[in-house]
């Protein structure tokens, strides 16, 4: 069979499988229901993730390889979708979810797909290899990746985008190296999400995604992404340098690592799931739901792009990583002062939709946001802060009656409205 017939046969076979396993996962609770934590109203199924596994196997068995070629990646992926389909079903702890992931890394390291270097970052010139670490080192970076992925499933068409975003970086590079092998498998994987995405992403005539990936599905988007990245950056013949590779997932790993210093520097758990990401930023601002998944497309595809264009032009390594690191670091700066950047961004939507600030509360004032950091305390409105504390009784009732009409009002720039967008 044709490569192109393999990949519309992903396509549609993902569409099919949706079709086909949402009446059943109703009938068997894999479905995702609301709760506190999550923006969606309505019990939506968890079956995307399982359609693209299966359409992948379909696909991939009409281009006639060895399985032996693949087989780190179909044997470890095995293990993986069974123990996240059970966590779907049944919502396993955190330990039970990490020791699967050890288990299905140690099994692709076995099977000859492992982090063996990490590129040229010697004073010399030469490659940096891991030699007795590189079993750990794989282990490591490879559970941070996968589960920087699977935090990154937070709203609706956000996770297939950004795995669209590094399979395009890949498969970009896959072409000028000449690896068609790499190259079939990543354009048959595009093909599943893509499918997966016209039920997921929302549209002027559907406000919700129909269906979800759930962990099986990000689990295992993020499995093969981490397996193609290191086919394609280990051995002699390497497409990519690993600093290239992860600038295509630049974005998850800075939300996914940030969220976990702060967690820590907070003395809470970093398997604790809150509201703290990027995303959820960008919806307290006021942005759409659609509008945050284009900012975090675009900066992603930034990154994607600055890696690409790294590699072609031969920068080195060590500048590479150097930069890598200098960005995360103001990543992680600003995400601290996240309420000054909210602030910031309920002025300009203010701006975007022509409303006078000044006739709703004085731009002085501050806008509280439901946010956890500890710098982010709930704050009430206060008055003008060049008083001196002489006001006098009537002037309090005034501004608070002033203030009680502003928040009832549709303002888009108001706490409760705010605090409604993430409901």
């Amino acid at each position: 069979m044709s490569d192109p017939i393999s990949y519309l046969l992903a396509f549609f076979s993902t569409v099919v499988l949706v079709g086909i396993l949402t009446p059943l996962a109703h009938r068997v609770g894999l479905i995702d229901k609301p709760n506190a934590r999550k923006k969606h109203e309505t019990d939506t199924p968890l079956v995307g993730g399982l359609a693209i596994y299966f359409a992948i196997i379909i696909s991939f068995l009409t281009l006639g390889h060895k399985f032996s070629d693949f087989a780190s990646f179909f044997i470890p992926s095995m293990l993986i979708v069974s123990v996240c389909l059970w966590d779907d079903l049944r919502e396993l702890t955190y330990t039970i979810r990490l020791a699967s992931q050890v288990i299905a890394i140690i099994l692709m390291c076995l099977l000859g797909n492992m982090i063996e270097n990490i590129g040229i970052l010697t004073i010399d010139g030469s490659y940096l290899y891991l030699g007795m670490l590189a079993a750990p080192f794989t282990i490591f970076f490879s559970v941070g990746l996968i589960n920087s992925f699977n935090m990154c499933d937070g709203i609706d068409g956000l996770l297939g985008a950004l795995a669209l975003i590094a399979l395009a970086g890949f498969s970009i590079a896959s072409i000028n190296a000449g690896h068609t092998e790499e190259l079939q498998f990543t354009l048959i994987l595009m093909s599943a999400i893509i499918a997966f995405l016209v039920f997921n992403f929302r549209t002027p005539w559907r406000k919700r995604g129909l269906v979800f990936l759930g962990d099986v599905g990000s689990m295992l988007i993020g499995f093969a992404l981490l397996w193609l990245a290191i086919r394609l950056t280990q051995g002699e013949n390497r497409v990519l340098s690993p600093i290239a590779a992860m600038w295509f997932f630049a974005f998850p790993l800075f939300d996914s690592l940030g969220i976990i210093i702060r967690r820590i520097v907070r003395g809470r758990s970093p398997f604790t799931p809150d509201r703290e990401h990027f995303h959820h930023v960008l919806l307290l601002a006021g942005f759409s739901v659609n509008q945050s998944v284009a900012i975090i497309i675009l900066l992603a595809t930034l990154g994607a792009a600055f890696g690409l264009m790294g590699e072609a032009l031969g920068v080195h390594e060590m500048v590479m990583l150097f930069l890598f690191a200098s960005l995360f670091g103001l990543y992680y700066w600003g995400m601290m002062r996240a309420w000054k950047f909210m602030r910031f961004l309920n002025r300009s939507i203010c701006r975007r939709a022509g409303l006078d600030r000044r006739m709703h509360h004085d731009r002085r004032k501050t806008v509280s946001a439901n946010w956890a950091d500890s710098n982010l305390e709930r704050r009430s409105f206060s008055g003008d802060r060049r008083s001196n504390g002489r006001r006098q009784p009537a002037q309090h009732e005034s501004s608070n009656m002033q203030n009680s009409v502003t928040l009832n009002q549709k303002d888009p720039c108001s706490p409760k409205v705010a605090n409604k967008l993430i409901k």
